[in-house]
């Protein structure tokens, strides 16, 4: 019976050490290493059609789809040049495969794809506002102009409440005030008398 147990052991520790092989072989396969940044830096710019071909395949576009930047020193090489939809453009019903940026696994992003992003201005949703932006201008200053107006034609008219005189203790301080104390004369606060 202990040999039983011996023998079930040794098979279980065989087992754990085969599936961390597994493991690790899943982990240290190429496959997986693909989409780093070092698949998407851009290589020098494409002068021939063979390298256009294959910078375009590269970043998994057609042939006539694929358009790099112009060679102009910015560094950009054989990216290409994507048009600027940004992600408050996209459909937001599409089943993305990273619904928070809108955009499918493998699929290129724009150089300025920092700027294209749901919480900023995006330029291919300016084309289709609701409201035009002279209008949005219009509506802002006269709003801020009918307040400036406002305060201006009210600015003489008092808004405080009324106040009585203030009032002081010991007769309104007659003696402190250079008062001849002989002369105070008592003080009626209150009376149940009637006033005729």
């Amino acid at each position: 019976m202990a040999s039983f147990r011996n023998f079930n052991r040794a098979v279980s520790a065989l087992r754990s050490v085969s599936s961390v092989n597994q493991i690790r072989k899943i982990y240290i396969g190429r496959p997986l290493a693909a989409y780093w940044n070092h698949d998407w830096q851009p290589e020098k710019f494409p002068e021939t059609p063979e390298e256009r071909a294959r910078a375009a395949k590269k970043y998994g576009l057609r042939l006539e789809d694929y358009e790099p930047y112009p060679n102009d020193g910015t560094g950009l090489g054989d990216y290409p040049k994507l048009p600027p939809v940004s992600a408050e453009g996209r459909d937001p019903y599409v089943n993305w495969d990273m619904p928070e940026l809108k955009r499918n696994f493998g699929e290129p992003m724009h150089a300025e794809s920092n700027w294209l992003t749901e919480d900023r201005m995006s330029p291919d949703v300016i084309n289709n506002l609701r409201y035009s932006l002279k209008k949005q201008a219009l509506v802002f200053f006269g709003i801020l102009g009918g307040v400036a107006l406002t305060a201006y034609l009210t600015s003489s008219v008092v808004l405080h409440p009324a106040v009585m005189p203030k009032q002081f203790p010991f007769n309104n301080l007659h003696t402190e005030r250079g008062g001849d104390p002989a002369d105070v004369k008592p003080v009626v606060n209150y009376t149940f008398e009637s006033v005729e």
